[in-house]
């Protein structure tokens, strides 16, 4: 089987709820979905939601990569010759991640369909059940209880909340939502590089010391701060996890050589694809530290993706696969299915995935 073609197309999904972050607001998914066309004419669906606040690229930019620098490059190869595609693939050009990413899972879904095996079971068949977590949005308390209360009516038991604009009303926000819910939810806090590593320290002892019984922070410094980041978590007890600090393997060896954090956030648009993030959850395996598979706002095919290996890898012992769930429509046929907050991962080959509703062709 060789790759023959490569199609860019996209789909507009809008969110049921504005997503809103310290770095961002999103109203709706504007995502690229590629479609590698084999010489068998089997299709290799991938995925890249533009995130240019983290990644930094651009709709715009994950369309020039892959169809002017990475595309051509790859037309003709074996999709048994792993090494080889990949390898051209990471050398095509730097940067531009969630291009890279996109192409990645293309590949993978073909490989997977030649061999007739779901990825999971690729990346090491470890389970084929995720329980995901649900993103509530930074807004003013009572609007984030209102989403929490409602999250967890709808079966949520672990929920991750985005923090980091404002000190005191970070405080006001998570003790209101631990006082509605109890103590029997998990709460994940996300301050997406919103304080300054002292501040930082200020702010999760007064979590600590309020007894409001915090899961994890999220990558609570700005992402080149590794001084900084390992000194917030040399300096609390609760785990610190980092994330947009973690892009890739060489920044997740930086990281774990430096104790500068408890736990790995991997994401496909950071790590640029599936074959990136073996490596980052190998690193963190081999000292162990554990891993959370996260996303942005990929679309099922994405999220798919990401779920396969979560579920391949034991290393990988939370999930933050919720994208699809904030969607207001799946126009994704096949694929992980959802069940609240439970992922199931398909049997079928690949990634399982077999058509996109309304696809729109880019030339």
């Amino acid at each position: 089987m060789k790759i023959r073609e490569i199609k860019i197309g996209k789909v507009s999904i809008p969110l049921k709820k504005p997503f809103k972050t310290a770095l961002r607001q999103v109203n709706s998914a504007e995502d690229i979905i590629i479609k590698i066309i084999s010489d068998t004419d089997e299709i290799g669906y991938g995925n890249a939601p533009p995130t240019a606040v983290i990644t930094g690229d651009s709709q715009d930019s994950v369309i020039a990569a892959i169809r002017d620098t990475i595309g051509p490059k790859l037309i003709g190869m074996e999709i048994d010759n792993m090494e080889a595609i990949m390898a051209t693939l990471d050398t095509a050009m730097l940067h531009n991640h969630s291009a890279k990413a996109a192409v990645d899972m293309a590949v993978y879904d073909l490989f997977g369909k030649l061999h007739n095996i779901p990825l999971y079971k690729l990346f090491g068949g470890y389970c084929n059940k995720l329980t995901t977590d649900l993103t509530i949005s930074v807004n003013a308390p009572d609007e984030m209880v209102r989403d929490s209360l409602e999250a967890v009516q709808a079966g949520f038991t672990d929920l991750k909340l985005k923090v980091g604009t404002d000190v005191a009303m970070d405080i006001e926000r998570v003790k209101a939502i631990r006082q509605a819910l109890g103590q029997d939810v998990k709460l994940r806090l996300d301050a997406n590089q919103g304080w300054k590593p002292k501040e930082a320290v200020r702010i999760i002892r007064r979590f600590e010391d309020m007894g409001l019984n915090i899961e994890l922070i999220e990558q609570p410094v700005r992402a080149h701060d590794f001084a900084g980041l390992k000194y917030v978590t040399d300096h609390v007890d609760t785990d610190i996890m980092a994330d947009e600090s973690a892009f890739g393997p060489y920044e997740v060896f930086q990281l774990l050589a430096m104790r500068a954090c408890d736990l790995i956030n991997i994401k496909l648009m950071k790590a640029g694809g599936l074959h990136n993030a073996v490596k980052i959850a190998n690193l963190a395996e081999t000292v162990g530290v554990q891993c959370m598979m996260g996303c942005m706002l990929e679309s099922k095919v994405g999220i798919t993706a990401a779920a396969s290996l979560a579920a391949g890898r034991q290393i990988i012992t939370r999930s933050d696969l919720d994208a699809a769930v904030l969607l207001a429509a799946d126009p994704v046929a096949g694929g992980v299915n959802f069940a609240k907050n439970e992922l199931w991962i398909a049997e079928a080959p690949g990634l399982g995935i077999t058509d996109i509703e309304g696809w729109q062709e880019i030339k």
